[in-house]
C-alpha cells in the first residue's frame, strides 16, 4: 500500500470547507506525488525504536522541529512545511509505527505505543527536547508525548486533535460512517482466508480510529509547556471539543481557522507556517508571573 493511498480516501473530510475543492485537492495531490519526502535516501535513516525500525528523514539545521503526521499518512503529509521550517529548525519527521516505511509486524497499534516512539526516536538522535507540530492523530501522539515524556517537548502545536472516539468530539455523520465502515471491515477481515500485510495494516488504522483515543482532559492539565490548539471551524472534529482541550491546558492558545476542514495546515500554509514559527520563538512567561498582574 502507498502510503498515500489512505491519506488521500480522507481528503474530501479534510477539505470539506473549502469553495474551491477539486482544485486544491489536485494541487496539494501533485505536491505529494512529486515533492520526494518520504522517499529521500540522503535525509533518510531507519532507528530501532521500541521493537520496530522506525523510518526518519531529517532537514535542515538549528533548534529541533519534530513533525508528527495522522492516521494512514507519512512523512509525505508535511510536504508543505518541511521546506519552510527546513531554513531555521532542524526538522525531524518520521513514519510512525505501522505507516509509511516504518517497520512493524506486531498486532497492537494505540497511540500511547507511537508517543513512546517518537521520545525514543529523540533519544536515540541524541535531543534532549524538540518543538513539535502533530497534525489530527499525531496532534493526538503530540499532547501524549507532553505528557508521557515532558521533557522531550519545548512548545507544542496541535491540528484537528481529539481525545476521545465518539460523538461529542468528532461530528456526528463523521463518526457515524468511521463506526459503520470498521464494523463492515472488521466482519470483512474476519471471513477473509488468506490475508495479506494491508488487511492487518487498514485493521490497525481503523481499529485505531473507530476505539482510541481514551484521553482524561483533566490529565491534561499535568502539560506544562506552551501549546497552540488549532482547529477548522468545519472541522471533523468538533470546535467546541478543540475548546476544550485548549481550556484544559494550563498555558494553551487557541486559534479557529475560518472555512477551513480538518487540513488547516494545507489550507492555510503561509498563515499555519508563519503562525507556527512566531510561536515557537516567542517567549512566553510562566504562569505565575502572568497571575501577578492581576
Amino acid at each position: 500500500m502507498k502510503p498515500i493511498l489512505f491519506f488521500l480516501a480522507m481528503l474530501p473530510a479534510l477539505f470539506s470547507a473549502q469553495t474551491n475543492v477539486s482544485k486544491l485537492k489536485k494541487e496539494y495531490i501533485e505536491l505529494l506525488e512529486t515533492s520526494g519526502y518520504g522517499n529521500n535516501a540522503k535525509a533518510g535513516q531507519y532507528y530501532d525504536v521500541n521493537g520496530i525500525k522506525m523510518y526518519c528523514e531529517t532537514y535542515g539545521q538549528g533548534q529541533p522541529l519534530l513533525l508528527i503526521h495522522g492516521n494512514g499518512g507519512s512523512i509525505i503529509d508535511f510536504s508543505k512545511q518541511i521546506p519552510f521550517f527546513s531554513k531555521h529548525y532542524k526538522v525531524i519527521v518520521a513514519d510512525s509505527r505501522a505507516h509509511g516505511k516504518s517497520v512493524d509486524k506486531g498486532d497492537a497499534l494505540t497511540y500511547e505505543m507511537m508517543a513512546d516512539d517518537y521520545a525514543q526516536l529523540l533519544q536515540k538522535m541524541k535531543i534532549d527536547s524538540a518543538y513539535v507540530i502533530g497534525w489530527s492523530d499525531g496532534g493526538i501522539n503530540g499532547l501524549l508525548l507532553s505528557m508521557r515524556h515532558p521533557e522531550k517537548v519545548k512548545k507544542l502545536i496541535v491540528t484537528g486533535a481529539n481525545l476521545r472516539p465518539d460523538s461529542t468530539a468528532v461530528q456526528a455523520d463523521v463518526f457515524k460512517r468511521v463506526s459503520a465502515n470498521y464494523a463492515k471491515f472488521k466482519e470483512q477481515f474476519a471471513a477473509k482466508k488468506d490475508k495479506t500485510d494491508l488487511d492487518y495494516k487498514v485493521l490497525k488504522y481503523k481499529r485505531l480510529l473507530s476505539e482510541q483515543p481514551n484521553i482524561n482532559p483533566k490529565a491534561l492539565q499535568g502539560i506544562k509547556v506552551p501549546v497552540l490548539v488549532i482547529g477548522g471551524d468545519y472541522d471533523v472534529i468538533k470546535p467546541e471539543h478543540t475548546l476544550e482541550i485548549f481550556r484544559n491546558i494550563p498555558q494553551a492558545n487557541l486559534w479557529i481557522l475560518p472555512n477551513s476542514g480538518h487540513s488547516t495546515l494545507v489550507v492555510y500554509t503561509d498563515e499555519f507556517n508563519a503562525k507556527a514559527d512566531t510561536f515557537f520563538k516567542t517567549k512566553f512567561r510562566s504562569i505565575k508571573d502572568r497571575d501577578r498582574e492581576f
